[in-house]
């Protein structure tokens, strides 16, 4: 850069200004000190340059500050860190709740009425008692019906569910459950069906077929009952096999729980259908499922520990506490009803009801345990923290 340009001038200029304050800076540190030592207020120091200084550190920068010791003379505040509480990134959950709407849990419901129902069929088929077998058949396939529209109504479209049949995975208990499905469905049908047969006239086609239903509908109605307990039980084990907390732990009573509430609402529909002098087969399964179903439901409620509370508190606990009673009840009123036909259906209304409470209150409480990041972070150290123990 030439210094004859203008630009050229401007720079030499700035430079003999820069070095001029320099020289100047340089005198000024060599009087008062350099700024380690300086007495200025704001001025940083460090112990080294106070003590060459000959002042007191203001305040020490190279030596940790030191803690007073609790119970001294002069006492002090605490240093000690508050109690932590627990929280997760940003309060949100951990685990993504289910995406299951309430139309999920009542497949829940009328997928075990559906399998209760074909059991009661199958024990007044067996038995003599055509009444008994009639309701049975008949509310199978109606709630078989039912439960089928509440699972393709959840998966959105009718061909997921074809769909699902193009594979059998037995690792699966989804893909368990819909072939379970499958042949429970038209086997109810068929057995539903026959019931029928006595409308139909004696001769003709027509006549031919008032011959062949009633064998096709008992063989029918047995097929149902042998797969009926798969049915009654696969759901309680998809809902074990996720990932939501209070599902996930209570594996060995969801099964249980939803077979005796299936048991239980189908000896409501006997109670609710058949005559008193028929409904003794109705009587002895509802002592059955009630019984499986309060033992299930005492289980998960008080020996999954922290997991325990979701079916405790909020609607879970209420529709649970509900559930209880009304099975209490129903076992109580069929037992005692035998001669009564009002006490009777009252019985069995209690017995489907609770039925209902059950099966909402452990769809509910699941999906609370999921919605609480305690319930899936708390477990996981304690399980932790034992694996350690047993190392050590």
């Amino acid at each position: 850069m030439s210094p004859d340009r203008p630009v050229g001038d401007l720079f030499r200029r700035f430079r003999e200004r820069l070095s001029a304050e320099q020289e100047d800076g340089g005198a000024a540190e060599r009087e008062n000190g350099s700024r380690a030592t300086a007495a200025g207020p704001g001025v940083g120091r460090t112990d080294a340059g106070s003590h060459d200084a000959g002042l007191a550190p203001h305040p020490p920068r190279d030596a940790a500050p030191r803690r007073r010791r609790k119970g001294g003379r002069g006492g002090g505040e605490q240093l000690n860190v508050p109690p932590a509480e627990f929280t997760s990134y940003y309060g949100r959950p951990i685990l993504k709740p289910p995406v299951w709407r309430w139309d999920i849990a009542a497949y829940l419901f009328t997928g075990g009425l559906a399998a209760g129902s074909s059991l009661l069929a199958a024990g007044g088929q067996l038995t003599g008692r055509p009444a008994l077998r009639r309701a049975g058949r008949v509310t199978a396939l109606a709630a078989v019906g039912a439960s089928t529209y509440f699972l393709v109504n959840d998966l959105g479209r009718p061909s997921r569910f074809h769909h699902m049949l193009r594979v059998a995975k037995v690792t699966s208990p989804m893909s368990v459950g819909t072939w379970i499905l499958s042949v429970f469905g038209p086997a109810a049908g068929v057995a539903a069906i026959a019931e029928a047969a006595p409308l139909l006239p004696e001769r003709g086609v027509l006549g031919l077929g008032r011959r062949l239903l009633p064998p096709a509908g008992h063989a029918a109605g047995l097929v149902a009952a042998v797969t009926a307990p798969a049915l009654a039980t696969y759901t309680g084990v998809l809902l074990a096999d996720t990932a939501v907390p209070s599902w996930h732990e209570a594996y060995p009573e969801l099964p249980a729980i939803f077979a005796g509430s299936a048991l239980a609402s189908g000896a409501g529909v006997g109670l609710v259908a058949a005559p008193g002098a028929q409904a003794g087969p109705a009587r002895r399964l509802a002592v059955a499922g009630a019984a499986m179903e309060l033992w299930g439901s005492h289980r998960v409620e008080n020996r999954l520990g922290l997991l325990s509370e979701p079916y405790t508190q909020g609607t879970p606990g209420k529709l649970l506490r509900a559930g209880r009673a009304l099975t209490a009840a129903g076992v109580v009123g069929a037992l005692l009803g035998r001669r009564s036909r009002v006490l009777s259906v009252l019985s069995g209304g209690a017995l489907i009801a609770a039925s209902v409470c059950t099966r909402f209150g452990i769809f509910h409480g699941g999906v609370a345990s999921a919605r609480d990041p305690r319930y899936t972070v708390v477990p996981q150290r304690e399980r932790a923290d034992r694996r350690a123990a047993e190392q050590d």
